[in-house]
């Protein structure tokens, strides 16, 4: 329930959780799944909401629970949206469940706790469920935890689920050893291979591209919850969650502030360029001068945003602000439909695994053409990693839609973490010298990596440039978080009625 409270601020009062884990690989998406699941099978309204950038994950939230899975990412928009983030997807909610997302103190590299698990939960005043991995450990299990709720004191632990047990006399030994620790367990789940989500070159395996055995998969977690853990003990400490005083995320409101937030935290205090004062940075170039004007006299422009097995990876507060700047979001599936949407006057394709699907996109000829076309003429196409490899000449050999002068091929290499990037020169994303953040999440590599006018200058943790930027292309590697500048899908959709 939220209810009025300081200056625009409200009072959060929903019960929450945040599930997390001493390391990678714990279980943490089996037990944040299947509670989430479990009980919006009991007929709770589930908010669901993974910590970091990871869109997979999010797409198992959504088919548990019915309502969209949330990214809450500190890096990609900054501490203070956090709990505005959080209220916005969690309004109207019996209960929200928080994944984590690698390490409980785990976050950006070389920048302490930042968009760390823990920090999350303290931003959100949510208490946490230690999922560990039991298997090879009995008594010094208690040490583990004990470690863990003594780091950092902030942050507080309220239970313990302990995974892939092996057998009775083993849970009988983590038992008593945890007695000592002051922490309850809260839930003991034994090995089940035969449910677990299969994986592949980055994570898990996306619930569109196998949604009947997803389903079966996730009614598989919430029955091994609900046999294996104290769900009422853990509705019990969800409970125990005190009020958060935020202010509520709006998309309307976001993209009538333009710019949004100044986040001095985001931009080098040494960023020296033309639109930057000190270390924020300078609004004006994210608010075209007359949108709001325009959004309410003209007709609403169509933007055509991919979807389908090939390209699942959105944040969903992308769609709300294209709509809430005055867009008809229209999705396609580009292994299916042969044509754009009817009037499409922009184009968004986001993330996800044109590698794995090449052969059926390249087959796809009518469609690559209506791509081409449309970018040809000059219309707003955003293009995000995957987007960036279907407007490719080719994609390890087969035909894209050669929007862009350059050929894309699997790597054995993984290319993965945060960047901080400014944009080299004018787009439909961006004006020269917007600095944001980012991050790349890939096993390709495209030759060139960059066109003759870039989308990026990639500035920590290393200096390059990369993208394209022709017409009213901008196609990049580098996956953005619109929220933290809510003016892009302003300047997006002011472009396509231009």
């Amino acid at each position: 329930m939220n209810t009025p409270s300081r200056a625009g601020a409200v009072s959060v009062s929903v019960p929450r959780l945040v599930i997390a884990a001493p390391s990678s690989g714990s279980g943490k998406t089996t037990v944040a799944t299947g509670l989430m699941a479990l009980l919006a099978g009991r007929g709770l309204a589930v908010s669901p909401h993974k910590v970091g950038p990871d869109y997979i994950d999010a797409g198992y939230h959504t088919l548990a629970t019915g309502r969209p899975g949330r990214n809450l990412d500190a890096y990609l928009c900054g501490t203070e949206l956090i709990g505005p983030l959080f209220a916005h997807g969690a309004t109207g909610c019996d209960l929200a469940v928080v994944e984590g997302v690698m390490g409980l103190y785990d976050g950006a590299a070389g920048q302490g706790e930042l968009a760390s698990t823990a920090q999350v939960a303290k931003l959100l005043r949510a208490p946490v469920v230690l999922v560990v991995d039991a298997s090879s450990q009995s008594r010094s299990v208690a040490a583990l935890v004990h470690g863990f709720a003594s780091w950092d004191p902030e942050v507080r632990i309220g239970g313990v689920i302990l995974n892939k047990v092996g057998s009775d006399r083993h849970e009988e030994l983590l038992r008593e050893a945890l007695d000592e620790s002051g922490v309850p367990v809260l839930g003991v789940l034994r090995r089940a291979a035969e449910i677990e989500t299969p994986s592949r070159h980055l994570g898990l395996v996306p619930v569109a591209e196998r949604r009947d055995d997803a389903v079966s998969v996730v009614r598989g977690l919430a029955e091994r919850v609900r046999v294996g853990c104290d769900v009422e003990g853990l509705l019990a400490l969800a409970r125990s969650a005190p009020s958060l005083e935020v202010g509520v995320w709006d998309a309307g409101d976001a993209v009538r502030a333009g710019a949004g937030p100044v986040r001095p935290s985001a931009v080098p205090s040494n960023a020296g360029r033309a639109g930057f004062r000190g270390s924020a940075p300078d609004p004006a170039p994210q608010t075209p001068e007359g949108l709001d004007g325009a959004a309410e006299g003209m007709e609403k422009p169509v933007v055509a945003v991919a979807g389908g097995a090939a390209f699942t990876f959105s944040y969903t507060e992308h769609t709300e602000l294209l709509r809430a700047a005055g867009a008809d979001v229209v999705v396609f599936d580009p292994l299916r439909d042969e044509e754009l949407p009817a009037g499409t006057e922009g184009l968004v394709i986001g993330g996800g695994f044109p590698e794995v699907y090449a052969a059926e996109l390249g087959a796809n000829e009518p469609l690559r053409k209506a791509v081409a076309e449309l970018a040809r003429s000059g219309a707003p196409v955003a293009a995000e990693c995957a987007g960036l490899l279907y407007l490719a000449r080719s994609l390890d050999g087969a035909p894209m839609c050669g929007v862009l002068d350059a050929d894309a091929r699997m790597s054995e290499r993984l290319t993965l973490g945060y960047r901080e990037a400014v944009a080299v020169g004018d787009s439909v994303l961006a004006a020269a010298g917007t600095r944001l953040r980012g991050h790349e999440f890939h096993r390709t590599v495209l030759e060139p990596g960059a066109g003759p006018a870039p989308a990026w200058g990639l500035v920590r943790p290393e200096r390059r440039v990369e993208g394209f930027v022709q017409r009213g292309v901008h196609a990049s590697y580098l996956h953005t978080h619109w929220a933290a500048a809510p003016g892009t899908a302003r300047r997006f959709v002011e472009r396509c009625v231009a």
